[in-house]
């Protein structure tokens, strides 16, 4: 079996995808712009063959590194990223070399989030009202059945890049005398918890994992006004929110990935935001692993190659990541965090500066079965200065 892996590099964490393969015997091949010195050993180790690329963006060359690789070895099987980012390059590359998984013509209904509305409001999801503006009239127009504030996100992007709160009209005409030229998806502001629902599906779209976060703000929130930022696993997940995760992945016909759903619960409202299918970012996969003592990487890896997933799972921890940003003065040193939560903490590491701005420039993962403590620590390890 041959899997490329495009830039199996990035996040850190990802090499261990890679890994996973190679231990159930497949043909790992990888296509990245990282020197082939660079990459962890444990990476070099698990790819049967590198194919560096000058520039990921350059589709043409990415042709290229895939039609060495069936030269060398045959029908590729699966291209997968793990990254929103590609996630249209990786279905481009299916679909010219026929190989499994989302094409082109399938994100239709996943990357615009005017289209994902409509997939949730099918699954009997309650959603933000929200609608693409092409004009200011049309946005204004919109501002008066909703009222101020509104959120303007791209239609089809990633993260929080490029997203804006938007408080009155002076906002608004800033807003659409510096738009960058795309399509802009404009909301109702929500005011609430923001929660995700998170997991991965089998090759029949079977959820086969799934767990749940809690998270401290919006990712909007934490760019633009450059917070802090944590969130943590539940041990139990509500009802309601499990109930609208199981609901919403068969609507989207997902298969053989992971998935991310975020929410906002208000007073009386579950209201799903957007649907993302890739794991969630920074160091994640490694909180479900931390969570539950298992090996999702492997599961994963065991999903692909033989549609089975062994793995037992209780959520008998709440992983916690916590970022930090050096912007900031914080009553505890790093070498402080380290040794007063020294019994908590499973691990910590710098943050990629394409991350950072998200998720802090340096991420502490903290592990208990006790809420409590928890919170306690976070607080703690985020407190300031006076």
């Amino acid at each position: 079996m041959n899997i490329v892996l495009l830039s199996p590099h990035f996040p850190t964490n990802f090499y261990n995808f890679a890994v996973a393969l190679r231990r159930l015997g497949v043909n790992v091949l990888g296509i990245g712009d990282a020197a082939y010195a660079d990459l962890p050993s444990a990476l070099q180790e698990a790819l049967v063959e590198y194919y560096r690329v000058d520039n990921l963006h350059d589709y043409d060359q990415l042709q290229r590194a895939c039609g060495y690789f069936v030269h060398r070895h045959g029908k590729l099987d699966r291209f997968e990223s793990h990254n929103e980012f590609w996630l249209e390059t990786d279905a481009r590359i299916r679909l010219d070399f026929n190989i499994p998984g989302p094409k082109p013509a399938d994100l239709a209904h996943i990357k615009p989030k005017s289209r994902m509305k409509e997939i949730f409001r099918s699954a009997g999801v309650d959603v933000a009202a929200g609608e693409v503006v092409h004009t200011y009239e049309e946005a204004e127009a919109f501002v008066q059945e909703v009222g101020y504030p509104v959120v303007a996100k791209p239609d089809i992007g990633v993260g929080a890049a490029a997203t804006y709160k938007i408080r009155n009209k002076d906002e608004l005409e800033s807003f659409f005398a510096h738009k960058p030229p795309v399509d802009y998806f404009m909301e109702a502001f929500v005011v609430g918890d923001l929660y995700s629902f998170d997991g991965l599906a089998d090759q029949e779209g079977e959820i086969v994992f799934y767990t749940a976060h809690y998270f401290s703000q919006g990712i909007m929130e934490t760019v633009n006004e450059k917070r802090d930022m944590y969130y943590y696993s539940l041990r139990e997940i509500p009802d309601d929110l499990k109930d609208a995760g199981f609901g919403v992945i068969p609507a989207f016909d997902l298969r053989e990935r992971f998935f991310h759903l975020e929410f906002f619960r208000t007073e009386d409202r579950l209201i799903a935001l957007e649907l993302n299918m890739r794991p969630p970012g920074g160091l994640t996969m490694d909180m479900f692993n931390y969570a539950n003592d298992i090996d999702l990487y492997h599961q994963w890896a065991n999903v692909v190659v033989n549609n089975h997933f062994d793995a037992e799972y209780s959520r008998p921890y709440h992983c916690a990541h916590v970022g930090r940003k050096w912007q900031h003065h914080y009553r505890l040193a790093h070498d402080d965090v380290l040794s007063e939560y020294a019994s908590l903490i499973v691990h910590n590491e710098p943050i990629s500066a394409v991350l950072a701005p998200a998720i802090g420039e340096h991420g502490y993962l903290l592990r208990t079965s006790d809420l409590a403590e928890l919170q306690q620590a976070i607080a703690a390890i985020l407190a300031v200065q006076a």
